[in-house]
């Protein structure tokens, strides 16, 4: 009888399977340490970070005021974007060229202006209303073009800066917001939805039952990107006075002076928001992308990594 590990006649013998080396990675691993411990230990040990000041203010009343209105104006202006970016992304595949050459011109121009002159034309669009009365009151109305009007709105009253900077952030988002759901749509085979129309179903049907399903597996991830930067350019208002957490901080460290941990509280405050953002995202593009590759969070990784280790020598047959 042979022996378990002997080398049969007319066999090949057992193969040593070694590990590669992977010196590279372990050389980066240890610069990218060095580097991080360094930094890290730069910001704690500098005094003129004041970590004490940022403390004090962190909770502060006036910066959680304002983190609240970041958000209010984030979801807000997200809302308007994605309702908008549906509506322009199926008017611009429209068969009708009047439709789709509108949406494509409201698309070029939100597109092809910065989001910061769009929040500065909006605070100041009542300069473009007609003055009515004796007081010269700026308004706006609703009736027949060139004819009668039958309401008449205090221009000054309803364009308050908090909403010029939400309209002005949303409809720059809902351009954007345009193209990635159109790509999405574009996404889904074309032959599922003319054998849906060929069993009676509408355009509009097929497009809510049939495409967006299919198409929200490309659509989730790009918007997950845009609510984060929302997040983080909602900060633009602050050049109109509306008091958002940039805004926020700003007034204080007006008043005392202390420039650097003010402006800390709001880097920190936007880091936790845009990490608890990130991770919502992700969820929603597992659950949206399951049948398909999953994606894994670093400690999934880790733990399928740990499982999968193997002894650096051994015998395979």
């Amino acid at each position: 009888m042979a022996l378990k590990d002997e080398v049969r006649p007319g066999r090949p013998e057992n193969i040593r399977a070694v590990p590669v080396r992977h010196y590279g990675r372990w050389i980066a691993t240890a610069v990218l340490v060095y580097l991080g411990v360094w930094l890290a230990l730069g910001v704690a040990k500098n005094p003129n970070f004041e970590w004490n000041v940022v403390g004090q203010y962190f909770t502060s009343s006036t910066v959680l005021d304002g983190l609240d209105l970041t958000l209010r104006i984030t979801f807000a202006a997200m809302f308007i974007g994605i309702v908008g970016g549906v509506i322009l992304a199926v008017m611009r595949l429209s068969p009708n060229p009047l439709v789709s050459g509108s949406a494509w011109l409201y698309i070029w121009f939100f597109r092809g202006t910065p989001v910061l002159v769009q929040i500065l034309a909006w605070n100041f669009i009542s300069v473009l209303a007609p003055k009515v009365g004796p007081t010269k009151i700026p308004e706006f109305g609703i009736g027949i073009p060139f004819g009668p009007t039958f309401v008449h709105f205090n221009a000054n009253n309803i364009i308050t800066p908090l909403v010029a900077g939400i309209l002005a952030l949303g409809l720059n988002e809902a351009a954007y917001m345009s193209e990635i759901v159109r790509a999405g749509i574009l996404s889904v085979e074309t032959g599922q939805s003319e054998a849906a129309q060929a069993l009676g179903m509408t355009r509009l049907l097929v497009l809510g039952r049939i495409v967006l399903p299919q198409a929200m597996r490309i659509i989730i991830p790009p918007t997950g990107n845009e609510t984060i930067s929302m997040l983080k350019t909602s900060s633009l208002v602050s050049v109109i006075a509306v008091s958002d957490l940039l805004y926020s901080v700003q007034i204080i460290y007006g008043r005392t002076f202390q420039q650097i941990p003010l402006l800390m509280v709001a880097v920190l405050w936007y880091l936790m928001m845009t990490s608890v953002l990130s991770v919502g995202q992700f969820y929603l593009e597992r659950y949206f992308g399951r049948g398909i590759a999953q994606r894994q969070t670093m400690l999934e990784k880790l733990w399928a990594n740990l499982r999968t280790v193997r002894p650096a020598s051994g015998g395979i047959r």
